[in-house]
């Protein structure tokens, strides 16, 4: 409140009529409004510069933040930012946010400038700084930008935008309502809207088994509403309260709010806990699943608060489901945090199963600027933060569109529908990734149309290809050339020179409309793929992906054999990157062999050891690519005597591997394989088989290991007669 006061000055003390005066009089007026404004100054470097730097000394900001790749030549311009750091800043807030490219040689990082304008709060002014000749910049090896060309045009059709460039006053629209809107009262004095103050009655209120989800647009205060609620569950009397979300700083503003809400407590690392001994500790998503695994989280009583569901894989939301009685999902439903509309489509059929009695609630008042912010609306329509898919329309023909990426980069429609396919069916969609499809060297856009709309889009761009020499440095991490990732991967991982050398097409993304999928236009789009690649000579088409049974199904339903899978977790999904390739070529076929050969090979030892805690339905799966097992009398006998006598089934682990791998293979669908795999070749815990089980203790575990082995010898005809 401060902040609005100081800016809400009388006439009379406004600076003296000036072109910066003239915008800090603008900046007042928005105030008035409770909205933010965008001045996009153009020009020669210098002189943008100096007009930034005197808006910044002419103001009494209280908060200000000059963006830019190094600090500002004045060294009175401070604190400085660079855009890496800009993720660090959420939950912060800012009332002159200097966004600079012209120091940076024009390059826009539109991560950063997304993630800060919602930093802004209300009169606040987001200073864009960009050379004249902004749309061809020299990092792009002086070629145009169509993503910055695209800026351009959308920046200059945008009449809230106040134009500031070399040789001319600042042009500002009188566009401004004549009166601000009145604001609903609020009745619950800790809370910025009726919005906010239902979140946090839900979340008090909140049942076991009944999972609340929360979704909000950016600057809703959900995040807010999480840390009202633990302090008041902690002032009821809940001891122990944990909170999860993709990474600490996305939590900032809860842990803000619960220390103003609970004075007398104390922050100690990750935990916070109030007088009587109540705690409310942060636990990292890894953690949090391995400590649910070992049964250290959890359980009856026990609470969990997910904030940026959408950042984090359905896997693991649905194990803290099981977990947790009592659990409330918080997402973004609009921007840089992950896709809210991914994490619908993904979760919640899961939730429906799980949880049938789960509720939502959407916050749609804003909380840092009143609704109707011009800015909010600028930034989501320069960043296509709010792209949808096209509206699901009547079965009509389809037609295959190769995209010229200067001509999707002209037709907003389309680019809109395009994205908003790519950003429904991913995790994680940045505003990165828009530059990216638009201004990334040899991609190849391709999609499925019906009269005239996008219902499904293939991203894919060519990789390896090297000659000898450079292939031989590229093994040895002598040379990582950019935008070979698969072709590298492979390199390293499989110490493979051929698949350096050979000629890789990598799909990157693929996407169909939500209304259409299972009608196999995913198929499609691979099918097309598979042939264009055997026209232009490419020797393997390959995709990497987060490992997940439903996205390994459809790859391997179209042919594509694992060559490699990350030891470790994601950090973008969560989920091990797995890659799968297939042959578009002789040359290709014998790279495939020896790849899948070698994995293969690796894969039961990974398991045992590296992977032991990799989701078992995934492994099951790597099982049922590998070679059929021989078994001989002797792995029979051992079998046998696990399933119809006492024989320690550790002693039998061999022939039992053998089992679980012919039964994969042949498609046998007992839901038992799974654990049977977790335990046969992961080694997992008799307490994390007893909990999966639900049954007391090793005894009921190993009973129930003997009878699904029963189970499987009786749909095995390789086990021929067994004498019982």
């Amino acid at each position: 409140m401060a902040l609005l006061t100081q800016l809400l000055l009388p006439q009379e003390r406004l600076l003296s009529v000036s072109e910066a005066a003239l915008l800090l009089n603008w900046s007042y007026q928005m105030a008035r409004h409770g909205w933010r404004g965008l001045v996009w100054i153009s020009g020669d470097a210098q002189e943008v510069l100096d007009r930034a730097a005197e808006i910044w000394q002419r103001g009494s900001w209280q908060a200000p933040c000059w963006v830019a790749p190094g600090p500002p030549s004045r060294r009175h311009l401070v604190p400085w930012l660079s855009p890496s750091k800009a993720l660090s800043h959420l939950g912060g807030e800012h009332d002159l946010i200097v966004f600079d490219t012209v120091t940076a040689g024009g390059d826009f990082d539109p991560n950063a400038f997304g993630a800060l304008s919602g930093t802004l709060c209300a009169g606040g002014l987001l200073l864009l700084l960009t050379p004249v000749d902004w749309a061809r910049p020299r990092a792009v090896c002086q070629q145009e930008s169509r993503y910055l060309s695209r800026l351009r045009r959308r920046l200059e059709a945008d009449g809230s935008v106040v134009h500031w460039h070399t040789g001319a006053p600042p042009v500002v629209s009188a566009w401004l309502p004549s009166q601000p809107a009145s604001l609903a009262p609020v009745e619950d004095p800790d809370c910025l809207t009726t919005d906010q103050a239902e979140a946090v009655s839900r979340l008090v209120r909140q049942k076991r088994r009944r999972p609340l989800v929360l979704t909000a647009d950016r600057g809703r205060g959900k995040t807010a509403a999480l840390g009202i609620a633990c302090a008041r569950l902690l002032a009821g009397g809940e001891r122990d309260i944990l909170v999860t979300a993709p990474r600490p700083s996305a939590v900032t503003a809860l842990f803000e709010r619960l220390s103003f809400h609970c004075p007398e407590g104390r922050r100690q690392g990750s935990d916070f806990f109030d007088s009587q001994g109540g705690r409310v500790a942060f636990v990292a998503p890894d953690e949090l699943s391995a400590m649910a695994e070992r049964g250290e989280a959890g359980g009856s009583g026990s609470r969990l608060l997910v904030d940026e569901a959408a950042a984090i894989p359905a896997g693991m939301l649905c194990q803290w489901l099981e977990a947790f009685p009592r659990i409330a999902f918080a997402t973004t439903v609009h921007g840089y945090e992950g896709s809210g509309r991914g994490f619908a489509l993904r979760f919640r059929e899961r939730l429906q199963r799980l949880a049938p009695d789960w509720h939502e609630f959407h916050l749609s008042a804003p909380i840092r600027w009143a609704r109707g912010d011009p800015l909010e609306r600028l930034v989501s329509d320069l960043l296509l933060l709010d792209a949808e898919p096209a509206p699901i329309a009547p079965p009509a023909p389809l037609k295959e569109l190769c995209w010229q990426r200067s001509t999707l980069a002209a037709d907003e429609d389309a680019l809109r529908e395009i994205f908003g396919l790519l950003v429904q069916a991913h995790y994680r969609t940045t505003p990165a990734d828009l530059r990216r499809l638009l201004d990334e060297p040899g991609l190849q856009v391709t999609t499925l149309d019906a009269e005239g709309h996008a219902l499904g889009v293939m991203v894919q761009g060519d990789e390896g290809g090297f000659d000898a020499g450079l292939a031989e440095r590229v093994a040895r991490g002598e040379r990582r050339p950019p935008g070979h990732l698969l072709a590298q991967s492979l390199a390293a991982h499989s110490g493979s020179r051929d698949a350096l050398k050979a000629r890789v097409r990598r799909v990157q993304r693929i996407a169909v409309h939500p209304g259409r999928r299972r009608e196999g236009l995913g198929r499609w789009l691979i099918e097309s793929a598979l042939a264009a690649a055997r026209r232009d000579g490419i020797d393997l088409l390959g995709a990497s992906f987060g490992a997940e049974p439903g996205l390994m199904a459809f790859w391997q339903a179209q042919g594509f054999r694992v060559v490699r899978l990350g030891l470790s977790r994601e950090t973008a999904t969560g989920e091990h990157a797995l890659m799968v390739v297939l042959p578009t070529s002789v040359r290709g076929e014998a790279l495939v062999d020896e790849l899948t050969t070698g994995f293969q090979r690796l894969l039961p030892t990974l398991l045992a050891f590296e992977l032991n805690h990799l989701d078992p339905a995934v492994a099951l799966r790597l099982l049922a690519e590998g070679p059929r097992p021989v078994m001989n009398a002797s792995d029979r006998r051992d079998i046998a005597d696990v399933a119809f006598g006492y024989r320690e089934p550790a002693l039998a682990r061999p022939a039992l591997q053998a089992l679980l791998r012919q039964a994969a293979i042949e498609g046998c669908n007992d839901p038992a394989l799974v654990w049977l795999v977790a335990w046969t070749f992961q080694n997992r815990d008799t307490r994390w088989l007893a909990t999966t089980l639900k049954v007391a203790g090793r005894r009921g575990v190993m009973e129930q290991l003997r009878r699904a082995v029963a189970r499987l010898i009786e749909g095995q005809v390789v086990l021929g007669d067994v004498v019982r």
